[in-house]
Formats: structure tokens, sequence, C-alpha cells
């Protein structure tokens, strides 16, 4: 049962990243990219933990993932605080 929440999660976060990212490309609202980025981070994040519980169960991805998720928040945060000035 993990491994479909897990599958589901990381699809959710593909999907909204492409959906934000053919947003950006259509009306070119820089926030949208931004936000398609911290998606995008966010996607890797997902896949980072279906291979650290469910592949890779020797080895732990703990570091890899949280880094990539502090990298997408840091993305989206960037992008908040670029585009308010």
């Amino acid at each position: 049962m993990a491994a479909v929440i897990y599958a589901l999660c990381a699809i959710t976060s593909l999907v909204a990243a492409a959906l934000l990212w053919r947003e950006y490309a259509r009306t070119r609202y820089r926030i949208l990219f931004w936000s398609a980025l911290c998606f995008a981070g966010l996607t890797v994040n997902n896949v980072l933990l279906v291979l650290d519980r469910l592949v890779f169960t020797d080895v732990d991805l703990t570091l890899l993932r949280l880094t990539a998720a502090a990298v997408a928040m840091l993305l989206l945060l960037f992008g908040l605080i670029w585009e308010s000035e």
C-alpha cells in the first residue's frame, strides 16, 4: 500500500509541474516559472523517496531526499521574494 501512495505522490507532483510549465509557456508569468521549478524539485524528492523506501532498502537516501526538498522550497521562496520587488 505504501508503494501506491509514494507513486501517487510522485505522479501528482509531476503533473503539477507539467501544468505549471505549460501555463508559464503560455502566459510568461514568472511566479509560474518558480512554482514549476519547485514542483519539479518535489518530483525529484518523491522519486528519491520511492527509490529509498522500495528499491534501495539497504542504502539510506534521506540526506539526498531532504536536500532535494530544501532546494525545491528555496527555489519557490526565492521566486516569491524576487517577484515581490
